[in-house]
C-alpha cells in the first residue's frame, strides 16, 4: 500500500498510460489521479470502506469520465483515499488514515474527495478527479488551497461511479492553476474552444460573506477590486440572497420552521435549503445503499455510521417537495443571475477546522457550510472555488457560481481573472499582518 508515503493521499498507485495518437493532444504529459470511487477496470472500486472492498468484485470497465482524460492525453498514476461511502466533508478515513493537508498540516484536508486535494495541492499530480454531492470537491479545493471545480449537474457522465445521491452526484477536478483546471474542464464536457465572454453582472451575495468569520477584506474584496479593474465597477451588485431565496422558492416553506433558525450567525432560508437537500440526499443513499449497510452491516467511522443510520431512517415524505424546491431554485436565480451574471459567495464559512476538533462545533461548522454548498446543490448550477491565499497563515477561498450549462464561461471566467485576483490577494495579504 502506498498510504505511508505521499501525504497518505493515495489508495494504491498504479499507471494508466494514455493510448498513443498522431495528434497533439490537450493534457499531454499532466499526471493525474482519481478518487477511489471511479471505476478502473480490474481494480476493485473501494468507496472509502475495507468491507466495501471486500464484497464486492473488480470493475470489468473504466469510467467513462477516467477514459476521457486519459484519451485527452493524460496519465494516471493511481487511487486516492477517500471519505467513507462518499458521506462526509472533513477527509477524516478511520481505516486509511487521514491525507495530510499540505497547505495547513494541523488541518483536516476536507472530503470526501479528500486524498484527490491532497495530491494536487502537494505537487504529486497535475490535477485528480474527485466526486462533489454536498460538497466533496470544493470543500477539500477551499482547505487544500487550490482550484476546485463542480460542475453543472448532469453536464459530466457519472457511469462507473459508484453513486451517493443522483439528484446532487457530480464529477468534479482539482488544479493548481487556471489553465490546467480549464484545459481539463474542456476535456471532460466535450466544449470547444471559444473566446471568454464578459460577464454581464457579478453578484456580492452580501449576507454569505457575514457567515464567514474571516474578514471581508480577505474574502470578497479582492475580487471586487479585480472585477473593477478587469470589467469595471458597473459590473458589481450586492444581494441579500436569503432574502431572495424565501421570496422566490415557496416550496422551501415546510424547511424553514425548525430549531436551527435562531442560531446566530445563520441565514434560516439558506438552512433551509440545506435541510431540503439533506432529506433528498439521505433518502438517495438510503436507496442506493441501504440493503447492502443492513445485510452486511459494516465497520463505519462513529460520525460516518450516525449519518448512515439517519439515512436508513429516512422516509419518503417531504421528498416530492424537495424536487420542487430544485426547480424553483433554478428558476429564481437563472432570473437573478441571467444568461453571464456571476453569483460570489464564500466557498465555506471560514479556515479549515483542526484535526481532533471535537464533534460538536465541527458539526455546527459543517451545518454553516452546507447553507453555502447547498446553492449550487440544488439549483444543479456550476461552481468553482478558488484560493484566496492565507490569513492568519490559514488558507482562504472564494467561489464563483454561475447558470446551469455555463461551465465554459465559467471556466474561461477563472483564467481571466487569476492573475489579477492574485495580485489583489497579494495587496490584502500584506495589508492585514
Amino acid at each position: 500500500m502506498a498510504r505511508d508515503s505521499d501525504y497518505g493521499a493515495f489508495m494504491e498507485k498504479f499507471l494508466l498510460q494514455p493510448s498513443s495518437s498522431p495528434h497533439e493532444l490537450p493534457l499531454n504529459s499532466l499526471t493525474f489521479a482519481i478518487k477511489d470511487i471511479f471505476d478502473v477496470d480490474g481494480y476493485v472500486t473501494g468507496f472509502g470502506n475495507p468491507d466495501w472492498l471486500r464484497t464486492h468484485a473488480a470493475a470489468t470497465s473504466t469510467a467513462p469520465a477516467v477514459l476521457a482524460v486519459l484519451r485527452g492525453g493524460a496519465t494516471c498514476i493511481g487511487k486516492t483515499v477517500m471519505d467513507e461511502m462518499a458521506y462526509s466533508i472533513n477527509g477524516v478515513n478511520i481505516h486509511y488514515g487521514t491525507p495530510r493537508n499540505p497547505c495547513v498540516p494541523d488541518r483536516i484536508p476536507g472530503g470526501s474527495s479528500s486524498g484527490s486535494a491532497v495530491a494536487v495541492g502537494a505537487k504529486l499530480v497535475d490535477f485528480a478527479l474527485g466526486t462533489d454531492t454536498g460538497g466533496s470537491v470544493r470543500v477539500p479545493a477551499s482547505y487544500c488551497g487550490i482550484l476546485g471545480f463542480r460542475p453543472s449537474h448532469d453536464a459530466i457522465s457519472t457511469a462507473g461511479v459508484t453513486p451517493m445521491a443522483q439528484s446532487f452526484d457530480t464529477v468534479g477536478w482539482f488544479a493548481r492553476n487556471p489553465v490546467i483546471l480549464n484545459k481539463v474542464g474542456r476535456v471532460l464536457l466535450n466544449l470547444p474552444d471559444v473566446d471568454p465572454i464578459s460577464p454581464t453582472q457579478i453578484i456580492i451575495a452580501e449576507d454569505c460573506f457575514q457567515l464567514s468569520t474571516i474578514p471581508s477584506d480577505r474574502v470578497s474584496q479582492p475580487l471586487i477590486k479585480s472585477v473593477e479593474k478587469l470589467f469595471g465597477g458597473h459590473l458589481l451588485k450586492h444581494a441579500i440572497l436569503g432574502d431572495y431565496v424565501k421570496d422566490k422558492v415557496p416550496s422551501l416553506k415546510p424547511f424553514l420552521s425548525g430549531g436551527k433558525a435562531d442560531q446566530e450567525h445563520n441565514i434560516p432560508p439558506l438552512a433551509a435549503l440545506s435541510s431540503a437537500r439533506q432529506l433528498l440526499q439521505r433518502y438517495e443513499f438510503k436507496i442506493n445503499h441501504g440493503e447492502w449497510v443492513s445485510t452486511v452491516k459494516p465497520d463505519l467511522g462513529p460520525e460516518i455510521s450516525e449519518r448512515v443510520l439517519a439515512a436508513l431512517k429516512t422516509t419518503d415524505v417531504n421528498v416530492d417537495i424537495c424536487h420542487s424546491v430544485k426547480t424553483e431554485l433554478r428558476a429564481a436565480l437563472i432570473a437573478l443571475l441571467g444568461d453571464f451574471g456571476v453569483l460570489a459567495i464564500p466557498t465555506v464559512p471560514g479556515p479549515p477546522p483542526k484535526l481532533q476538533t471535537d464533534p460538536a462545533p465541527l458539526e455546527a461548522f459543517c451545518a454553516k457550510a452546507f447553507s453555502l454548498l447547498s446553492i449550487a446543490g440544488l439549483s444543479g448550477f456550476c461552481q468553482v472555488s478558488i484560493p484566496l491565499g492565507l490569513y492568519d497563515n490559514l488558507p482562504v477561498a472564494i467561489s464563483l457560481l454561475a447558470k446551469h450549462g455555463s461551465d465554459g464561461f465559467l471556466l474561461n471566467l477563472v483564467k481571466t481573472l487569476y492573475d489579477t485576483l492574485e495580485k489583489e490577494v497579494g495587496i490584502a495579504e500584506r495589508t492585514s499582518y
